[in-house]
């Protein structure tokens, strides 16, 4: 402390010695050249002027003061008094003192505003540097470790630390003397910017939306005041660039896996035909030589049976496939939803004859236009569901309503509950729960192209969580009655 005061001191007193000694050569001469008042008196103003050129106003003003002096004591009658006998000499004395101090005050303000632009134009180029360097930085590699570097590399700083608030990680560069990690903690958790002069700490919140969801802190930032909060807003906005090039960078990932995971569906599922074709011809021609056994006639069926209904599994699963990739654009023809719904429970119960469906019908039957292929193939799909993902035995219920302006179709069954977790998943293109990997298998698209067709008819898809039996789990399937239109639930409209 008195290391530093004494070269404040020994600064403050450079100019008031240098304008003394100025002053006593002035002097000197201009009394051996028996100068009048007036000239030594311009000549005083010159040296005072040229003095405060870099001096504070404090120490100008006791220059002027001791040129003011010296006019009077050797150049002013009497000489070698500080009386003044003339009123004129007097009013001339008073006039160099102002002008003088005027000056000082003038050339210390103009010194003052010239070192605050030079500081602003420091600081704007370091800025504009940091922003070049953020800028150049691969947003896919961004991050805060790059980050801080390049900060401290640009302001020169002894540490930068930034806490990040989703993933409560805090990364620091460089070392801290004055416990820059806490408090850039502290700081997220208050929710308020912290200044600390005497470890000359800043930090800054940042936030995105107004929003705390993170904190940046500076230790050693010169003008922390006026830098801090800029060079907080440059590194917000460098991390907010980097996720939104990381996010878009995923999503493009991810929509050319799923047209990648369609064209394989699609491609296998051709592929299947030729060889379930050939299945099914082979084991009509067997059925049809004759001469077969009991066993052996059987047997010969139970081939053709199975090769038809794994043909129509590839036919479904390259329908859905298209539709997954396509817009739906259904073709509207009158149908009986009744009589449809009935020949898709006769078929799936003659595929799973050890489970056991059941149908009501309430309301009086209203026609309906639908596009029949779409329509059993959700449906389908929602039996299907039901009967794969429940244990043998299990009831599967199967209710159609209809309304003033829609016809509902309702499937549920006594298997496994879809959890809360999933249920606001489970009409995600791919997605299959926990569960519904562990029963069997599938492609995750039967229920988001089940809803697609849904509200490509201007109806809704959506969990019958109030029809469920305890520990099961049901769908309501709805579409608009003729000239009518069902609006569709919120979640669902936003996903489409």
């Amino acid at each position: 402390m008195s290391a530093g005061w004494s070269a404040g001191f020994r600064h403050s007193a450079v100019p008031v010695v240098r304008g003394a000694g100025a002053l006593s050569m002035l002097t000197f001469a201009a009394y051996r050249l028996h100068l009048n008042a007036a000239a030594t008196g311009f000549i005083y103003l010159i040296a005072v002027v040229l003095n405060c050129l870099d001096s504070g106003a404090i120490q100008a003003a006791i220059v002027s003061v001791a040129a003011v002096g010296c006019l009077d004591y050797f150049f002013i009658q009497p000489l070698f008094t500080f009386t003044v006998a003339d009123p004129i000499d007097f009013a001339a004395l008073v006039a160099f003192l102002t002008t003088s101090l005027v000056v000082t005050r003038l050339a210390s303000k103009a010194r003052e505003e010239a070192r605050i632009a030079a500081r602003d134009r420091s600081n704007l180029a370091r800025l504009y540097e940091l922003a070049q360097k953020l800028l150049a930085l691969d947003p896919l590699r961004t991050d805060h470790a790059r980050l801080l570097d390049s900060i401290r590399r640009v302001f020169h700083l002894k540490a930068a630390c930034i806490f990040h608030g989703e993933s409560a990680s805090l990364q620091i560069s460089g070392d801290s003397p004055g416990g820059l990690a806490g408090k850039t903690r502290t700081a997220y958790i208050m929710g308020a910017d912290v200044e600390s002069g005497a470890d000359h700490i800043a930090v800054r919140c940042l936030r995105t939306a107004g929003k705390a969801v993170g904190a940046i802190g500076f230790e050693g930032l010169d003008d922390q005041a006026l830098l801090a909060g800029p060079v907080a807003a440059l590194a917000g906005a460098s991390l907010e660039r980097a996720q939104a090039v990381k996010s878009a960078s995923d999503a493009a990932a991810a929509a050319r896996a799923e047209t990648l995971r369609a064209a394989i569906l699609d491609a296998v599922a051709h592929e299947f035909k030729t060889p379930l074709a050939t299945i099914l011809t082979a084991a009509g021609g067997l059925s049809a030589v004759g001469a077969l056994t009991a066993e052996q006639t059987e047997l010969a069926g139970l081939v053709e049976s199975e090769a038809a209904r794994l043909s129509q599994l590839s036919s479904r699963l390259l329908r859905l496939a298209r539709l997954d990739r396509d817009e739906v654009k259904p073709r509207l023809l009158p149908f009986d939803i009744g009589a449809g719904v009935a020949s898709l429970v006769e078929r799936f119960s003659e595929q799973y004859p050890d489970r056991s469906f059941s149908v009501t019908r309430s309301g009086e039957a209203a026609p309906a236009e639908v596009d029949p292929e779409l329509f059993e193939l959700a449906v389908g799909q929602l039996l299907d569901n039901a009967c794969r993902y429940s244990p043998g035995g299990s009831r599967i219920k199967i209710g159609v309503q209809f309304g003033d302006r829609a016809a509902t179709v309702f499937v549920w069954n006594n298997g496994p509950a879809i959890p809360p977790a999933e249920a606001a998943r489970i009409f995600e293109r791919f997605y299959r729960g926990a569960e519904g990997q562990r029963l069997g298998t599938g492609t995750g698209l039967g229920l988001y192209v089940a809803r697609k067709i849904a509200l490509a008819h201007g109806g809704r898809l959506d969990l019958d969580f109030a029809r469920a039996e305890a520990g099961g789990a049901g769908f309501r399937f709805t579409v608009p009655l003729s000239g009518e239109r069902v609006e569709p639930c919120p979640v669902l409209a936003s996903e489409s």
